[in-house]
């Protein structure tokens, strides 16, 4: 066999990946399963070689590939310049034990050099003006 099926049809596996690339690309680390991840090391290097050539077909191959104009601009933008003078080996596995509840290894898949404050793209910050009109009617009724 050429590929892990993961236990899937093969519309849920290339949904999976899809959708696995596109949080690799936005967060540049996960955890997932270590056979997960192991299938997803090789599709993420050659979305990032892919990236690095600047031609309109790559481009429109990255999109199909992914299906998100955002990860296909950082994998052209900020990923293919981080990894320029890199051959290859653009993501690492660091296995990260077994899962409580069926004992599955668990692996940690990220991009090497990668930027550490993109795990916290979806984190909101607190608004210190909307924190104070917030008190403000508390302090006025007590």
């Amino acid at each position: 066999m050429g590929y892990k099926k993961l236990n899937r049809t093969s519309e849920h596996r290339k949904a999976l990946i899809k959708n696995m690339l596109n949080s690799l690309i936005k967060y540049e680390q996960i955890t997932t399963t270590l056979p997960k991840a192991k299938v997803l090391k090789p599709q993420a290097d050659k979305i990032i070689t892919l990236g690095k050539k600047d031609t309109l077909t790559n481009t429109k191959s990255l999109i199909s590939k992914l299906q998100d104009i955002k990860s296909a601009n950082k994998v052209k933008k900020t990923l293919s310049k981080r990894y320029e003078s890199r051959k290859g080996g653009y993501t690492r596995i660091i296995k990260a034990g077994f899962r409580y509840g069926d004992n599955a290894p668990m692996a940690v898949i990220e991009f090497v050099d990668r930027d550490v404050e993109a795990k916290k793209v979806d984190i909101k910050k607190k608004d210190p003006i909307k924190d104070t009109k917030k008190e403000d009617p508390k302090k006025v009724s007590a």
